[in-house]
């Protein structure tokens, strides 16, 4: 890392003042000093009176737009929602019956219920090992479903693998980067479908997502929600028929939840400005440290996952440490308000 990114990292961690040693960005990002201060905005604007639902278009704009410069997809192929699910649903939805899905083994289930849903519907749905799921691609495969950075595990998936066994055999890829983005750049103008929620790693309120796709993989979905955000013009979308939705992806877009998108803007404009590749240096360091110190090999992700005893892991919480517990191990995770110390701190504890 050179002087003007370790700079600008050093900047960014001024702007989060955490009470305890927090390493569970994997759940829940921190939410910088600007995003609260936007939050704080909102609502005294509207427990004011002084908000006006339109005021919050520019908003959402502003932050579709960083969002596509963070992943180098066009704007105008990104559709904003609230969870991850509702675009995976729509995905889901718009398949059809006898098409076979693959996913992980032990995939976060907002990535395979919308789908497992839809087997009562002739939908099949095949669960395979991460590192077999490029493999099993085959000419009767119609969409590879799989999040890039495994919720549990921390375990990378084998992207540019799947994109090439995905072209071969003519099916589609969707990816779920919600545990990626932010730390981990994925070649999106290159996977058909991506979804993200942006309250883990891109540091937003809980209640904004957004969905990406190519021209073709977008033309083939139908809004499961279809609702006035998604009109030709929202604002004139209100009330009664006809039917009048955009044309655009945007016709997928669900309404916002305003306050999570005015604390989101400035937490997206802060990784634009620290980088994400310095941001991914940061944080896999100090994750390979903890697994040097464990006696783990390094990985290269930012989520580890430890097998302790209920003690030790009593102990990091008598400490102030905040992990979370996944699939009966400790996941650890590390963003960039995160130093050496937080893991020196955690290995004490542990050993």
């Amino acid at each position: 890392m050179d002087d003007i990114s370790r700079a600008r990292l050093h900047a960014a961690r001024q702007q989060f003042s955490p009470e305890v040693t927090y390493l569970n960005t994997a759940t829940h990002g921190l939410p910088p000093l600007l995003a609260r201060q936007a939050l704080e905005r909102y609502i005294h604007d509207a427990s004011a009176g002084r908000f006006q639902p339109s005021d919050s278009d520019d908003v959402v704009a502003s932050a579709r737009s960083a969002y596509a410069r963070l992943v180098g997809v066009p704007a105008e192929r990104i559709a904003v929602g609230t969870h991850v699910s509702q675009f995976t649903g729509t995905i889901a939805a718009s398949l059809p019956a006898g098409s076979e899905v693959l996913v992980a083994r032990n995939e976060f289930t907002s990535v395979v219920f919308p789908f497992m849903s839809r087997e009562a519907d002739g939908l099949r749905v095949r669960e395979v090992p991460l590192d077999r799921l490029p493999d099993e691609v085959g000419p009767n495969t119609s969409l590879v479903a799989v999040a890039a950075v495994q919720s549990a595990t921390g375990a990378i998936a084998p992207v540019q693998d799947l994109i090439t066994a995905c072209a071969d055999n003519g099916a589609r890829l969707m990816l779920d980067t919600t545990q990626s983005f932010g730390w981990l750049p994925v070649p999106a103008d290159r996977v058909d479908l991506t979804v993200c929620s942006t309250y883990k790693w891109a540091l937003g309120p809980r209640g904004a997502a957004f969905l990406t796709g190519t021209s073709e993989a977008l033309a083939a979905l139908r809004p499961l929600a279809p609702n006035w955000f998604a009109g030709t013009d929202p604002w004139s979308s209100l009330y009664g028929g006809p039917l009048r939705l955009s044309d655009a992806p945007r016709r997928l877009d669900l309404a916002p939840v305003w306050p999570a998108w005015y604390g989101l803007l400035p937490a997206l404009e802060l990784i634009e400005e620290v980088g994400v590749q310095t941001i991914r240096e940061h944080d896999t360091a100090l994750a390979n440290r903890l697994r040097t110190a464990m006696d783990l090999e390094p990985a290269g992700s930012a989520i580890v996952s430890l097998e302790v005893s209920e003690e030790a892991a009593r102990r990091a919480a008598r400490a102030g440490i905040a992990t979370s517990a996944r699939a009966g191990r400790m996941r650890a995770s590390f963003h960039l308000y995160n130093d050496e110390d937080d893991v020196d701190r955690l290995v004490k504890a542990l050993t």
